[in-house]
């Protein structure tokens, strides 16, 4: 059973995935267990644990507010914390599976393929991307531009005019475990349609939210692809 050390152990995807059996030996480790900013630390649990691969998930991501306040923060958790990780990989040769964004995407056109142009809209698509450029540096790595959410769907309005891929949690894992041996970039997320459209059908008394004017929406196709194999 090979072994596989998730930093961000604690986290709300983290949480999720804990309650699939899989073939996998997952190691969830918290920021206690493995301190991203340090690279002792890092090195120190995969000498303990030796594993195969590192899923890194440890990152900040909401609210979307602190990455334009905190800049150095952002910087830190999700650009410099990656860069560590992947230093660790290519130093004991062990792939890296890294949960970036949709993001990333302009949010201009939509329907966005891999091998689009990538130019973020915020500091949070940005610090993704900064993860990202050191992840593609390191070719045993999967980078996986998501768009996920938590069951129940949290908010009590949601955007009628942003188009997007969102999924519930338990779905997206589904996915990425019959995935997870694959390298390169893959876009994974559900249905696009609009984020009130997706939230609507699961909690009735959503209101509208319209100040954003974005189509986010992801092309599937490489992700439908790797269904059928």
């Amino acid at each position: 059973m090979s072994v596989i050390l998730v930093t961000g152990g604690d986290g709300r995807f983290a949480n999720e995935l804990k309650k699939f059996n899989t073939k996998n030996k997952f190691i969830f480790l918290s920021k206690k267990d493995l301190n991203v900013l340090k690279f002792k630390s890092i090195i120190s649990s995969i000498k303990k644990y030796k594993p195969k691969t590192i899923l890194h998930l440890a990152s900040l991501s909401r609210p979307m507010k602190l990455h334009e306040k905190n800049i150095s923060k952002s910087i830190d958790l999700n650009i410099v914390g990656t860069c560590n990780v992947i230093k660790a990989c290519e130093k004991k040769n062990i792939k890296i599976i890294y949960f970036s964004t949709s993001y990333v995407y302009p949010g201009t056109k939509g329907n966005y393929k891999e091998i689009d142009g990538v130019r973020p809209w915020n500091n949070y698509g940005w610090s993704k991307l900064g993860g990202e450029c050191a992840v593609q540096m390191y070719k045993n790595s999967l980078i996986i531009r998501a768009c996920m959410t938590e069951n129940p769907f949290l908010h009590k309005s949601a955007y009628a005019n942003v188009k997007s891929n969102f999924i519930f949690h338990n779905e997206f894992i589904k996915i990425f475990l019959k995935n997870k041996k694959k390298k390169g970039i893959y876009n994974i997320g559900g249905k696009s349609q609009t984020i009130y459209n997706f939230a609507k059908k699961y909690k009735k008394k959503i209101k509208k939210k319209g100040e954003l004017q974005f189509k986010m929406d992801m092309k599937l196709k490489k992700m439908r692809n790797l269904s059928k194999s």
